[in-house]
């Protein structure tokens, strides 16, 4: 029988790990889980710090901005204060300065300052009220005026056809008068020139020996109050043949 050499053995069998170096190589892999972890566990906490950090700093640059607004706040609230005590300090010290025939100088010269301001503003509200009551009276004379036209129509084409007894004549020429106390006009002949701006023509007649337009005949008289004209004259204007 030969003899067991263990030696040749084991050189003819395979490597196989051994569990040592499987446990080592476990152990290494942990380690260097718990590395990685470690680093990221790390890195977020200094992250964290550094946006901790930066709000922080923003915190505290608001605070700031906000306390030297109040500070210049206060300063200049200060400054308008004092300007005000020093302004009532001098009037002060001028009054104590001033006899008390100054004083009495003085005191009569501010209440005749605030009378003159008083009475101008009174002479323009005055003013002002004048002109609204006359607005008002031209408004009410220009709704009265154009509720009569009618009738005032009539009235003209009775006159002009010679159908009026004196009762009547009487009665128009009171309403005439009337109307003329309130500024009242009345416009519009024949033969007067033709006006656009006061006269309504209603229609043109070629007239062989006009040299410009002219009013033939008044159809409806005119009204104007100054310079405003209430009713145009309705009219039939002869203008120049072309012959």
């Amino acid at each position: 029988m030969s003899e067991f050499n263990a030696n040749d053995y084991l050189s003819g069998l395979e490597d196989v790990p051994s569990a040592a170096d499987d446990s080592c190589a476990a152990d290494s892999a942990a380690a260097d889980g718990v590395a990685a972890d470690g680093v990221a566990e790390h890195e977020e906490t200094h992250e964290a710090k550094h946006a901790a950090a930066n709000t922080d700093a923003a915190a505290s640059a608001a605070a700031d901005a906000e306390k030297s607004q109040a500070t210049a706040d206060e300063s200049n609230a200060r400054k308008s204060q004092e300007n005000d005590n020093s302004v009532d300090a001098q009037s002060s010290e001028e009054d104590d300065s001033l006899t008390p025939l100054g004083k009495a100088k003085k005191e009569a010269a501010d209440y005749l300052e605030a009378l003159q301001r008083e009475r101008a503003e009174f002479i323009n509200f005055r003013n002002r009220a004048a002109k609204e009551q006359d607005r008002f009276r031209q408004h009410g004379i220009t709704d009265v005026l154009t509720a009569l036209l009618p009738a005032l129509d009539d009235i003209d084409r009775i006159r002009e056809h010679g159908a009026m007894d004196d009762s009547f004549k009487a009665v128009a020429a009171k309403l005439d008068k009337a109307f003329e106390k309130f500024g009242v006009e009345k416009f519009g002949e024949k033969g007067e020139d033709f006006d656009p701006t006061k006269h309504d023509a209603i229609l043109h007649k070629p007239d062989a020996n006009a040299t410009k337009e002219t009013v033939d005949v008044v159809v409806e008289s005119g009204y104007r109050i100054g310079d405003r004209v209430i009713r145009a004259a309705r009219v039939v204007v002869a203008s120049p043949s072309n012959e």
